[in-house]
């Protein structure tokens, strides 16, 4: 997939932008805070329907503004030509189209432009609660498998319900109760399921990456865990029900999967250098790039890497550059401050390109 062009009306600090890229590497120089990760942002709203980083949609309209609007035109492998437009007004649900038509579900359109963020904010993934660990998995999982996807939303929808009811003051209504277990159980075994062969298939992909990267330096693992793992979901969220009556919340589930990481023996969470986390987090994203590229409607995803370079040692910098020169990926949008770290990582992929300079949400190409 590659995105042609991108127009910007108020999103966040950006006012007003029209864009065109280049079809391989696209590169941001600018200052921290001028605009740089909100236009990689804006890239990743288009995909995937909503912000990387924010799950309020409101707050990304420009300050003192009513709405903002996002273009996309993209083409696909085939040489389709692709227009992607999201608006949104304030107290007005956001609107989504392809080709002039509005989506009736958003999901609908979740997997159509596959892509991968390698941000800062991937540091979350290790040092944050299981539940961006869980993140994670779904975003993967939900861009190549629609069943899941539904499963997910699904699954969702029955925990909320059951929390409700277990919140409730009172006697509670056994028979509603055991529906929405029943809705969790169906689509939680489906889930897990899921998790589970992407977990196996996906570890030794993660694996070489990370081997490549620091050269063989460290040796890392991802293993899985799941309330799945002990014996029918159905009766692990039933025997529950007394504490969670208690707690007002439910304590079992496909909710409360994790993914623990390790390098050596140890957690990488404990025992990993600002260094190989990075390099863990990075080989994590570029294993998520490159299962997506495999699975799918095989499509080529969007590479967005925003700011990755700092506390890296050189050598790493060097793998991850020619990583990502290769012709295993294809459009490629990079952000830095150093606009000579940028120059040297445009000379070692020699790839056609274009350079944007962004000063207070202002973007113009340069020369």
């Amino acid at each position: 997939m590659i995105l042609k062009s991108l127009s910007i009306l108020n999103y966040k600090n950006i006012a007003d932008a029209e864009l065109q890229f280049s079809d391989k590497v696209n590169c941001f120089i600018g200052q921290n805070g001028e605009g740089k990760t909100n236009l990689l942002d804006a890239i990743y709203f288009l995909s995937c329907c909503k912000s990387s980083g924010n799950p309020i949609d409101s707050q990304c309209i420009r300050h003192g503004e009513e709405f903002f609007v996002l273009q996309g035109h993209y083409q696909k492998e085939d040489a389709e030509e692709l227009d992607i437009f999201c608006g949104m007004k304030k107290g007005v649900k956001k609107s989504f189209k392809r080709d002039k038509k509005e989506y009736k579900r958003l999901s609908d359109h979740i997997g159509l432009i596959p892509i991968v963020l390698i941000s800062p904010a991937d540091q979350e993934l290790i040092l944050g609660g299981s539940e961006e660990r869980r993140r994670f998995m779904d975003m993967v999982i939900s861009q190549y498998d629609r069943v899941y996807l539904n499963a997910l939303l699904r699954y969702q929808k029955a925990l909320q319900q059951r929390n409700a009811i277990l919140k409730m003051e009172g006697d509670i209504d056994l028979d509603m109760l055991s529906l929405w277990e029943n809705v969790m159980a169906e689509n939680g075994e489906l889930i897990y399921q899921c998790r589970k062969a992407f977990i196996q298939d996906f570890t030794p992909i993660f694996q070489d990456f990370y081997q490549q990267i620091s050269q063989d330096k460290e040796n890392v693992t991802l293993t899985y865990t799941s309330h799945g793992d002990r014996g029918p979901l159905l009766a692990t969220i039933q025997n529950g029900r007394e504490k969670d009556r208690v707690m007002g919340f439910s304590l079992h589930g496909v909710h409360k999967d994790d993914l623990v990481m390790q390098i050596g023996d140890y957690s990488i969470k404990r025992e990993g250098s600002q260094g190989q986390n990075k390099t863990y987090l990075i080989a994590l994203k570029m294993a998520q790039f490159d299962f997506l590229k495999r699975t799918g409607n095989k499509t080529t995803p969007l590479l967005l890497l925003d700011d990755i370079f700092d506390k890296l040692d050189s050598s790493r910098v060097e793998q991850i550059v020619r990583l990502v020169a290769s012709d295993n990926f294809g459009q490629i949008f990079i952000t830095d401050t150093n606009r000579d770290h940028l120059d040297s990582i445009l000379q070692k992929i020699g790839e056609e390109h274009s350079l944007f300079s962004v000063e207070n949400g202002f973007i113009t190409k340069r020369i």
